[in-house]
């Protein structure tokens, strides 16, 4: 009875899980440096399976003490606080991004990236950007479907406790989060332009390329949830692993928004 716990934090047992994410992002880092000077592929799929491998571990490591109940009213507010600020931090990633791209709409500059632009054209001239009211419309609204789906079943679980609800609105945001992607892919098969060779490529694949990396992320996150709730792990009142996937779609969601106006309608 010496060592009881008599306090609201949790002691983290030692764990090798950040040692081996430092190591294989480490690893795929630099196979992707290899890969992109024609060395294969090898060393890069190595790192991102192993980057995959500790998510898996780490994360239900974390679902083991919360089914143990390690995380107290007091660490799951230092968990939403942690959480928040990752979503900040992920804001201002994509803040770059539109700063990228409204910057070289407003001032164009000559293709070689340096010399100022003579006629001040945007998109470039030769870029045949997509109507945004076709396939990114359908779209956009596949994302707020999806969105909405989310929201359902988070109030199901939250105010009415129906798991029924829970499953059917998981299980259609997850499948309207792979109906976005697919389209998302093929809309990027028919694009009229590249990423290299202009400034507008290069700026449209990267903003819309790590929104379409953070659906799929959201989409896994979505179907982690459905696989809890079919497992009986959230409450109403002990559900912060759905509550967080449920902000993160919704900031996926916003992100989009802003893409489809500032990208697709406003820059083409």
């Amino acid at each position: 009875m010496a060592h009881a716990k008599n306090h609201d934090y949790h002691i983290l047992n030692p764990s090798i899980w950040p040692l081996l994410g430092a190591v294989f992002g480490f690893v795929m880092l630099f196979g992707a440096v290899l890969f992109f000077h024609d060395h294969g592929p090898w060393m890069l799929l190595i790192g991102f399976v192993g980057v995959l491998y500790v998510m898996f571990g780490w994360w239900s490591d974390t679902v083991t003490e919360n089914q143990v109940g390690d995380h107290t009213p007091v660490v799951l507010i230092g968990l939403r606080y942690g959480f928040i600020l990752f979503i900040m931090s992920e804001v201002m990633f994509f803040f770059a991004w539109f700063w990228s791209f409204f910057k070289h709409a407003l001032y164009p500059m000559h293709p070689d990236g340096i010399s100022p632009g003579v006629d001040g054209v945007w998109p470039p001239a030769g870029i045949e950007t997509f109507d945004p009211w076709h396939l990114p419309l359908i779209n956009t609204l596949i994302l707020l479907c999806s969105g909405a789906a989310a929201t359902w079943a988070h109030h199901a679980l939250v105010h009415e406790d129906n798991r029924k609800d829970i499953k059917s609105g998981l299980i259609l945001a997850v499948l309207l989060g792979l109906l976005f992607t697919f389209f998302q892919v093929y809309e990027y098969t028919h694009a009229a332009f590249g990423f290299s060779g202009n400034i507008y490529g290069a700026n449209f694949f990267m903003a819309t390329g790590f929104h379409g990396a953070h659906v799929v992320i959201g989409t896994i996150f979505l179907f982690i949830c459905l696989i809890r709730v079919y497992r009986g792990h959230f409450t109403a009142d002990n559900h912060l692993g759905f509550e967080a996937a449920a902000w993160y779609w919704h900031f996926v969601d916003v992100v989009w928004l802003f893409l489809f106006a500032a990208v697709y309608i406003w820059g083409g």
